[in-house]
């Protein structure tokens, strides 16, 4: 879901790891990335709140709206966000568990300067 809706590859996995399975999805060659795990023998609630978040910077208006289609072709759910900020050049999407990512219309630059 997240691979295809974000456009991440998947840069390795795990399974039965002392009780673990996991994926790591990122961009190749990428500073960061993303690593789902699950545990076999303590399987864990979920527990998100509205502002538990995962933020993309996407610029290119046309890449934008791109994304958003990918999102909701993956199976996330448009939401209105909790800080209005959000939705004035983005737009928030749910997972299955509740957990949010926005996909914002803005390079992070622009971002910055909102802090004092």
């Amino acid at each position: 879901m997240y691979r295809e809706g974000l456009g991440l590859a998947r840069l390795g996995h795990f399974e039965g790891h002392e009780g673990f399975d996991g994926v790591m999805l990122g961009a190749p060659g990428g500073t960061y990335h993303f690593e789902f795990t699950y545990c076999r023998t303590h399987p864990v609630a979920p527990t998100p709140t509205p502002e538990d978040l995962c933020v993309f910077y996407v610029p290119d208006r046309d890449a934008w709206h791109e994304r958003c289609r990918l999102m909701a072709a993956a199976g996330f759910t448009i939401v209105p966000s909790l800080n209005p900020y959000w939705e004035t050049n983005g737009r928030t999407f749910e997972d299955p568990d509740g957990y949010r990512t926005v996909v914002q219309c803005a390079t992070w630059e622009s971002a910055e300067e909102l802090t004092p």
